[in-house]
């Protein structure tokens, strides 16, 4: 394959080199590589990073990921040189200096596979390049002589997806029992015979069977807590059980998770109890989100007809290339690259999905195509449904689709689940929500590009049919002019509110910095107090918004009242399109109601005794030196309390199983944060032990003698370190600012050795994406916060090593204090404490040939949380140097002696 005689640069932590065509490779400095990528476009990969890398943030050339995505929609790629060496089945350069020329044979490549008569994704892509040339996309003149006009025209994206089909409600699954030995033998047909007798796996099957027996009383669910370590098989261990169930009893059983990584792991194991699709062609696994992650196709129809300008209009065409190609319209951790948002500097992807719920339901027309519509459709049919956690809870709150309401559930990651009922049953009166909440009532401001998308614009029909429902909509757009409205953060800024829910954020802001005693050391970072002693003026202001507040909320219940009456008596017009819609305008109607209720029970409680059952504050949200919000929170003291009420009462069957589910040998904390208690069952309790033998596998290192507080020595122990394991570092921080501060200091040197350094909160990548980069090369290494303690998967020698930076301390926040005056003090803490450090060596050991280190750089670690680590773990207190010896012989295979920790 002949290279592009195109000019290619590669910049990594280690240094610059620019190739010429001729083919020519030199070093070059900083900024050379600047004016060499100024002065004419070069080929390159990853532009943002590259950008970041040289230190100028305006880069843009042709990019190779770019090309990929416009010529392989929808295909996986890991974005570095190694990645697309792999997927193009080139050479791996051996070193930084044969990147370039690597770039211009990958680019030669692509090129050149756009003339192939076998290329598979060659529909519609002739289309997408007249576009993409009227938009001046770098790389369009070199595709346009390679791709030649098909002979018919081809049929746009719109014309060519398919079309969902109605299908009937499933009826009620019927009443049967799992014996023992059928579920045994599903397990042992999923495992396939060559595989390993796990008896472990065996046992926790049969626990999880209890999930599936037919329930005894109303609104008491069986409930199993399943404590199941790493490797004892649980995905297939609960998988077995439910699809013998749903075998029997023609039934649909949901398992929810809360990373997408599991999500995709789940897709690939369900695989193995549901082959292929059914004879109808429906399918038996669906995977099920929230519409927010979904492509919007009249968003994207909105982008592609003018409605995005510039990078954007581009980054739409290279979407509207992958909807043809894609699965299921996922947009979020689906099969759209997760890199392809970072290359356009993420602008544009969240304005492609439906985060606003402004949804027309089937006055679009592209309504019976919707991606989000045969998600829905599709699970009602499905054996199995595999969601997350927020999803089902967003779902049983709002109780607007009882086919959607699963009655046997599966909790992975069961240690979120009550992380995600704070969040779900959470209410924020903020100035972001509010004027959500504007845009959804009166539509975008004016000279806002795109469709109207207000509540006037969704419903025209109505308003033209019924008069009372016309008042009803005219009432409320008049009301939500009290709303805050674009540029509202500035006029508070300003001291200038406008309106009645301006003037209490105002008021908000004021108090809160009234209230702050960190005496500026938190600059840059958010503010928070307590909702209390609040003075008079305040509290009128509060009951002024309430008023406003009440003033929507009261024609958008008429509103909801015609829209029943229109359904009740359906005028001759009304269809089965119409129906639809007038159902999902009542759908969404109450959920708005829901929340300005909240909104206003949550203002009215502000100047009167405090409730028990929950913790107010306010708050200025801060990042990177600036505010982006202002407002009130509301959170229960206990969200296990609604999670019981919606989640567990109207299940009759529901599993939480995780690694991290006890603490220590405790269950109690786990039994309260079920929400069992609140519903009056008594859950059944299951233990299945890790078979790993973790005294030979793994190592648990304190080191004594870094200093708290001082980065140079943090950034020297973590260097240090890295180079000892040669790479396959996880590093874990409990402050971006510190990861920064770390990161800069060492990314330049390890790289200079050949190991490179990410970063979260510093690469321009998604964080999935940082995750394929780190276990695709066992060389490099990982800085993280919380979203990889315990959301990444890497197997084997690529992650060798666990750094923490010091003890995971709970944030001391308002809502924590609350929390932890109800559950203990300090031994509320502490149990917090052990389950971020269980989970975080939980990534350590994934596999029976896995072997590593886990380090804590804290001198004065307690000795009451070793017992987070699992037993037979060796523990030591080590200073830098002898650590740096331990994690060097075990990375290179060599065993070493270990004295266990004192108690």
């Amino acid at each position: 394959m002949r290279p592009l005689p195109l000019p290619a640069i590669h910049a990594s932590h280690s240094g610059c080199w620019l190739r010429d065509g001729a083919g020519t490779t030199r070093g070059a400095a900083k900024g050379e590589a600047i004016m060499a990528a100024a002065d004419t476009p070069l080929i390159m990969l990853n532009a943002p990073l590259v950008a970041s890398r040289l230190g100028y943030p305006d880069l843009s050339g042709l990019d190779l990921l770019e090309l990929f995505a416009f010529i392989h929609p929808a295909q996986f790629i890991v974005p570095t040189p190694k990645g697309i060496a792999h997927a193009l089945g080139l050479a791996e350069p051996a070193s930084d200096d044969g990147v370039p020329a690597l770039l211009q044979l990958a680019a030669g490549t692509l090129l050149a596979r756009c003339e192939e008569p076998a290329w598979k994704e060659r529909d519609g892509a002739w289309s997408a390049l007249q576009s993409l040339t009227r938009l001046r996309w770098p790389w369009a003149p070199l595709l346009a002589p390679r791709i030649a006009k098909p002979e018919r025209a081809e049929r746009g994206l719109f014309g060519k997806l398919p079309e969902w089909e109605e299908a009937p409600e499933r009826p009620q699954p019927a009443q049967v029992s799992l014996g023992p030995e059928e579920v045994a033998a599903r397990l042992a047909a999923l495992t396939g015979s060559g595989a390993e007798v796990r008896a472990g796996q065996q046992a926790y099957a049969a626990e999880a069977a209890r999930t599936f027996a037919p329930r005894q009383k109303e609104n008491r669910p069986h409930v199993l807590l399943a404590q199941a370590g790493t490797g004892i098989g649980k995905t297939l261990g609960y998988l077995s059980p439910a699809s013998v169930w749903t075998e029997k009893s023609g039934g649909t059983v949901w398992v929810s998770t809360y990373t997408k990584a599991l999500q995709r792991q789940l897709r690939r194991e369900s695989a193995r109890a549901w082959p292929g699709q059914r004879a109808d062609g429906s399918q038996p696994v669906v995977v099920r989100k929230g519409r927010e992650n979904y492509l919007c196709l009249l968003n994207l129809e909105d982008a592609l007809q003018g409605g995005f300008n510039g990078r954007a209009a581009i980054m739409a065409q290279l979407v509207a290339r992958w909807a043809a190609y894609s699965l299921d319209g996922d947009m979020i951790g689906g099969d759209l690259p997760g890199w392809l948002g970072t290359l356009f500097r993420q602008r544009g992807i969240a304005a492609l999905t439906d985060r606003r719920g402004e949804c027309v339901y089937a006055g679009c027309p592209h309504y019976r195509k919707c991606f989000i519509e045969r998600s829905a459709r599709a699970s009602a049919q499905a054996d199995l449904v595999i969601a997350n956690h927020a999803l089902v809870m967003v779902n049983a709150a709002r109780g607007r689709d009882h086919a959607q309401r699963p009655t046997r559930l599966v909790f992975d990651e069961g240690h979120h689940v009550f992380e995600a009922a704070d969040s779900t049953f959470a209410a924020a009166l903020t100035g972001s929500e509010l004027i959500e909440l504007r845009r959804w009532v009166i539509g975008p401001e004016r000279g806002s590009k795109g469709r109207r998308r207000g509540l006037a614009a969704r419903l025209a029909d109505l308003a033209s049919y019924d008069e009372a429902g016309g008042k009803a909509i005219a009432a409320a757009r008049h009301a939500a002019e009290a709303l805050p409205g674009d540029g509202w953060l500035q006029r508070l800024n300003d001291g200038m509110p406008s309106g009645p829910l301006e003037d209490l954020l105002q008021a908000v802001r004021t108090v809160t910095y009234a209230r702050d005693e960190s005496g500026g050391q938190e600059a840059g970072y958010g503010l928070e107090t307590e909702a209390a002693q609040l003075d008079g003026p305040f509290n009128e202001l509060a009951g002024a918004a309430q008023s406003a507040l009440a003033e929507i909320r009261s024609p958008l219940i008429r509103l909801g009242v015609r829209l029943e009456a229109i359904l009740a008596e359906p005028p001759d017009w009304l269809d089965g399109s119409g129906r639809a819609r007038v159902e999902g305008a009542r759908a969404s109607l109450a959920w708005r109601v829901d929340l300005i209720t909240a909104w206003e029970a949550l203002l009215e409680r502000l100047g009167g005794p405090a409730d028990p059952e929950f913790v107010d504050w306010l708050a200025v949200e801060r990042g990177d030196a600036r505010e982006f919000d202002v407002g009130i929170h509301r959170r229960y003291l206990d969200p296990m309390k609604p999670f019981a009420r919606v989640v567990l009462e109207p299940s009759h069957g529901v599993m939480v199983t995780s690694a991290t589910l006890r603490d220590g040998d405790d269950w109690q904390a786990a039994i309260a944060r079920s929400g069992a208690h609140h519903v009056d069952v008594q859950p059944h309790l299951s233990l299945s032990e890790s078979p790993f033998n973790y005294a030979d596998q793994a190592e648990v290192i304190i080191v004594t003698d870094v200093p708290k507080g001082d980065i140079s020595a943090l950034a020297g122990a973590f260097s240090r370190l890295i180079e000892a394991s040669g790479g396959g570092a996880l590093g874990l921080f409990t402050a971006i600012r510190r990861l920064r501060a770390v990161h800069g200091r060492i990314a330049d040197r390890l790289a200079r050795a050949g190991l490179p350094l990410y970063a979260q909160h510093v690469d321009p990548i998604d964080t999935g994406t940082l995750v394929d980069i780190f276990r695709d090369d066992p060389r490099s290494s990982l800085l993280g916060t919380d979203a990889l303690r315990d959301g990444v998967d890497v197997p084997g020698h690529s992650l060798r090593l666990v750094i923490m930076e010091q003890v995971p301390w709970p944030k001391p926040s308002i809502l924590h204090r609350a929390r932890r005056a109800a559950n203990g003090g300090s031994a509320h803490d502490d149990r917090i404490i052990r389950a971020r450090l269980a989970q975080a060596f939980g990534r350590l050991i994934r596999s029976r040939q896995d072997h590593g280190t886990f380090v804590v750089l804290s001198a004065a670690f307690p000795s009451r949380l070793l017992s987070a680590f699992p037993p037979g773990t060796p523990i030591t207190r080590l200073t830098l140097d002898e650590a740096l010896h331990r994690v060097a012989a075990r990375a290179s295979g060599v065993a070493v002696h270990t004295e266990t920790a004192s108690e």
